[in-house]
C-alpha cells in the first residue's frame, strides 16, 4: 500500500481539516471532529435549515457536536470553504444507509 492509500484509509470522514485554521487565544484549531447528533441536540433547530446549510442553525448545532467544542463566534469566523465542508458532514448525518450507497466513493 502506498502513502496516498494509507492516508485515505485512515481519514475519518467526520473530521474536517480546516484550510484556514481558527485562532482562539493561544490555541490554533486546525481540524474539527463532528459526531452524529442525537434528537436532544437537535432541539430548537429545523432540520431543513441544517440541510440547506443555514449558518445560524449550524452555529447553534456545532457547539453541541464538535471536538474541540466550537463557539458560535468560532463558527461565524470559519472560512466559507471550511463552513461548507463542515455543513456537508452535518448533512451527511441525515442520510440513511440506503441513500449513502448512491453517493460516489
Amino acid at each position: 500500500m502506498n502513502d496516498t492509500t494509507t492516508q485515505t484509509a485512515t481519514v475519518d470522514p467526520n473530521t474536517v481539516v480546516l484550510e484556514a485554521p481558527l485562532q482562539r487565544g493561544e490555541q490554533q484549531i486546525t481540524s474539527i471532529h463532528l459526531r452524529k447528533p442525537n434528537a436532544g441536540e437537535l432541539r430548537g433547530l429545523k432540520l431543513q435549515e441544517l440541510l440547506q446549510m443555514e449558518v445560524t442553525s449550524l452555529a447553534t448545532l456545532l457547539p453541541r457536536i464538535s471536538t474541540p467544542t466550537l463557539t458560535a463566534a468560532d463558527v461565524n469566523n470559519l472560512d466559507p470553504v471550511d463552513l461548507v465542508s463542515v455543513a456537508s458532514v452535518v448533512a451527511h448525518f441525515f442520510l440513511s444507509k440506503a441513500q449513502k450507497e448512491f453517493l460516489p466513493a
